[in-house]
């Protein structure tokens, strides 16, 4: 019950339900009203805070029975517009409440910028909400959207507000049947619905946008699966979704087995590749970090994730990080151990982990290198199993010898028996260590004294060398014993430098390949330590703040260290104001000692966070400087020719040394008029670039004909009679623009135009009309723009340094997209067909409440 209550009052938090959808036009609008009536015949008490029909009349009729909220009027700009009346809401107080466009900014005025943050003091009051929302307004995919379909979205919504929602439900429509709605009149009006077919509703962008916002839902719909399984403890893998794991050990196979488990993962639509790979407290034999790298590079081009995990038992680990991911299937590589090999260690890894998988389908793939692996390392830290083996095989081998050399007692003599006893002494202390090599030597002289060294069938010697014999073959057998634990220790702690150096290059090298490295440190940790949770928390002057952590939230697998434990909590220093919290597991001593060499990349992470913060802080300054700068290079440069030329006539009028005739002195002053004027145009183009610059620029958007700003452009120019035709400007809806400014832009680019354009050719200025964006093209015959240059002819002062003028573009285009991006549009370089270039200026179109009256 406590997350339910509001935080700070003592009522419950009102739900949210969201119809989310892929496009407009879907339905979203009448699934919500139709949800309100059918609540409405319950009894219970449904308000529509704001409802927005569109004109569509089978809309409009579901509002019949409900009770409509009034809307409050607001002005702004000299405008009147209506917004959803929160005040009278929250006063009325009813059990549900519709809203709909949950991503609209609100009109300044009212209690916040966003309808959606209305909707949160809807829910703190506690009552419920029913709202609509567009794929391309969620904020992560804003970017995507626009990749996608070619308009920004300037209205969107954080994701987090719609992933709390406690219902969202997907209204979904084939795009066909999408366009057959558009095309009938059911979504536009009829002067709208070709544009809209042609642009924003192609079949493509539709499949594209229904895809996202399928994928977002599924998203969600898994994150709330994995917490129901977490809460009730089911570890059963529940085949809702086919995951894909493919354990790869850094041997020569990998790409094979990635690639086979990407087509297995693809054969089902919304598979899921995850990679994993298991670095044991021993090192893993044939492992090479540089080969790990680029097959952790391929998984990801195929779409897949890359995971390591630290786990003494393989198959264990490997099964426990499948049913944790709630993996359908495992993908195994077949052993390159050759016979001799499996012979001697027994079951591999792939055989254990076949018979212990339970529902999880293992897939045994078979590569070019099966078979074909060394003998395995025999000089690692033996575990429980094989030291009991090795025990048992020191009491029995040497038993097998004996009866084995009985049978050639006539042909063998003693020398050979004591080799042959010594080669199985060093086969057992290879097997099971010093302990078992200690048992077989004993027993094993035992055994040659009785059978072998005469008098056979008797403890007694009869000859001082075979005293001696014996003596000699104890003292070797020992020495060998000696010999080989001693390397197997050695061997085990070059092994367990090379596992913890490989943890740590993989982690680095994960990090250093992202953005946000502190999130990316703490994730890898928690997986790679099989923790619970990994927390950085940062000392302050008022206790302990935390800044970031990982938990099983954002990925539900615990390390692949199989059913959890009781848990601990293992602090580190982070610096001298910073602290790692790992909870989950205990960590043996070597564990800690990586991860204390781990916690200095996240010193080093953290460290650099802080820089990059204060770097930003430093930043707008460095760019004033650089503003400053540029201003004083291009006043330097760009003032001296207008000015020269102005001081040059206004002195030679004014000198009585000179009598003008009529004709020179009218010249002289139109040099000096026409001098004046480009120093205007300079100055106020400089000023206005600051503005952009500092923030400080006004605007006051409003609707705007695009017919009536071009004659004002025009009479700005220095040829008010430049050869310019405009083409199709009236039959486009108003741009949401400032005047002053848009009459800028339109006569800096038309002035670019006519510099460059071919003799006697007209620049052209046409336009058109998509979706909710108007396009408006310069167009001229010049000689054009190569692709490369095309960003360079955007940055300002492109002029200073006294180059010619045919190399840059001056001030004008940096103003121009400045001012254009500013009033919510772009400007941007396409090539004219036939030769040129053409600048594209896109701007909103005005809404119905913003056009001019």
């Amino acid at each position: 019950m406590a997350r339910d209550l509001a935080p700070g009052t003592g009522h419950r938090r009102g739900r949210l339900r969201v119809y989310l959808g892929s496009a407009p036009g879907v339905g979203k609008t009448y699934r919500m009203l139709d949800e309100a009536r059918r609540r409405r015949d319950r009894g219970a008490d449904v308000v529509v805070g704001w409802i927005e029909c569109h004109g569509r009349r089978h809309t409009e009729a579901m509002l019949d029975g409900l009770e409509v909220l009034p809307r409050v009027h607001r002005s702004y700009r000299d405008g009147d517009f209506e917004e959803m009346d929160l005040d009278a809401l929250l006063e009325r107080r009813p059990a549900v409440v519709l809203v709909d466009e949950l991503a609209h900014t609100n009109i300044p005025g009212g209690h916040n910028g966003k309808r959606w943050q209305d909707v949160e003091e809807l829910l703190a009051a506690g009552i419920d909400v029913i709202t609509t929302v567009n794929i391309q307004h969620l904020e992560s995919l804003n970017d995507v959207v626009r990749k996608i379909t070619g308009i920004p979205q300037r209205e969107t919504v954080p994701d987090e507000v719609v992933r709390r929602a406690d219902q969202i439900e997907l209204v979904d429509m084939a795009p066909q049947a999408l366009r057959r709605r558009m095309a009938h009149g059911n979504v536009y009006r009829a002067e709208k619905v070709d544009a809209a077919l042609s642009h924003y509703f192609r079949v493509g962008n539709l499949t594209a946008l229904r895809e996202l916002a399928l994928l977002w839902v599924a998203g969600r719909v898994d994150e709330g699966l994995r917490d129901y399984r977490a809460s009730h403890n089911i570890d059963r893998v529940w085949e809702a979704r086919e995951r894909v794991v493919v354990a790869l050990t850094g041997g020569p196979e990998g790409e094979t087995l990635i690639r086979r488990a990407a087509r297995i993962s693809d054969r089902t639509a919304g598979g899921d590749l995850l990679a994993v790979h298991v670095t044991r407290s021993d090192g893993l034999a044939g492992a090479s970090s540089g080969a790990l790298a680029e097959q952790r590079q391929l998984v990801e081009t195929l779409g897949g994730s890359y995971h390591m995990v630290v786990g003494d038992d393989i198959p264990t680990a490997l099964l426990a990080f499948a049913r944790a991911h709630d993996a359908t299937q495992l993908v195994l590589g077949t052993s390159r151990r050759g016979r001799t090999a499996r012979f001697l260690t027994g079951p591999g890894i792939g055989e254990t982990t076949v018979g212990a998988s339970e529902d999880i389908d293992v897939h045994m793939v078979t590569h070019e290198f099966t078979g074909r692996g060394r003998l395995p390392a025999l000089g690692r830290r033996h575990s429980r199993r094989r030291t009991v083996a090795g025990f048992l095989a020191g009491l029995v081998v040497p038993w097998l010898l004996t009866a084995l050399l009985s049978q050639f007692h006539e042909t063998v003599n003693l020398t050979t028996d004591a080799l042959i006893f010594q080669l199985g002494v060093v086969a057992v202390a290879l097997l099971g260590g010093a302990t078992s090599a200690l048992v077989a030597s004993l027993v094993a002289s035992v055994l040659l004294n009785y059978f072998f060294i005469p008098p056979v069938h008797d403890f007694t010697i009869g000859e001082t060398n075979n005293i001696i014999a014996l003596v000699v073959f104890a003292a070797v057998a020992l020495t060998v014993s000696t010999v080989v634990d001693h390397a197997t220790r050695l061997t085990a702690r070059a092994a367990r430098a090379t596992a913890e150096a490989e943890t740590l290059s993989t982690l680095a090298g994960s990090v250093l390949r992202g953005a946000d490295a502190l999130p990316a440190l703490l994730e890898k940790s928690r997986t790679a330590f099989g923790m619970r949770t990994v927390a950085l928390l940062e000392r302050t002057g008022g206790g302990v703040l935390a800044r970031c952590d990982a938990s099983e939230a954002s990925d539900s697998g615990h390390g692949g260290r199989g059913p959890r434990q009781a848990e601990e909590t293992t602090e580190v220093p982070v610096g001298p104001d910073a602290v790692l919290v790992l909870t989950g597991r205990r960590l043996p001593a070597a564990d800690q000692r990586v991860l204390t060499a781990f916690a200095a990349h996240v010193a080093v992470a953290l460290e650099r966070d802080r820089l990059a913060v204060v770097a930003a802080e430093v930043e707008p300054i460095r760019a004033a400087d650089r503003m400053r700068t540029a201003l004083l290079a291009a006043v330097s440069h760009d003032l001296r020719t207008p000015l020269a030329a102005a001081l040059a006539s206004v002195g030679s009028l004014r000198s009585p040394d000179v009598e003008f005739s009529p004709e020179d002195r009218a010249e002289l002053l139109a040099t000096a008029d026409e001098s004046l004027v480009k120093l205007t145009r300079l100055v106020d183009n400089l000023l206005d670039m600051s503005r952009l610059q500092a923030g400080a620029l006004t605007l006051h958007l409003t609707g705007t004909h695009l017919d009536e700003i071009l004659p004002r452009a025009l009479d700005s120019l220095a040829d008010p009679y430049a050869p310019v035709q405009p083409l199709d400007l009236e039959t486009v809806p108003p741009v949401l623009a400032d005047p002053p400014l848009l009459e800028r832009v339109l006569a800096n680019v038309i002035t670019n135009a006519l510099r460059h354009n071919a003799p006697g050719a007209p620049v052209l200025v046409a336009a058109s009309h998509h979706a909710e964006r108007v396009e408006l093209r310069v167009i001229d015959r010049g000689p054009g723009i190569a692709p490369e240059d095309r960003d360079r002819v955007f940055l300002p002062f492109q002029r200073l340094g006294d180059t010619d003028n045919t190399q840059g573009v001056g001030l004008g285009l940096a103003l121009s997209r400045g001012l254009a991006e500013a009033m919510g549009g772009s400007l941007e370089v396409e090539d004219t067909p036939g030769g040129g270039t053409t600048m594209l200026l896109t701007l909103p179109a005005a809404g119905p409440g913003e056009a001019p009256a």
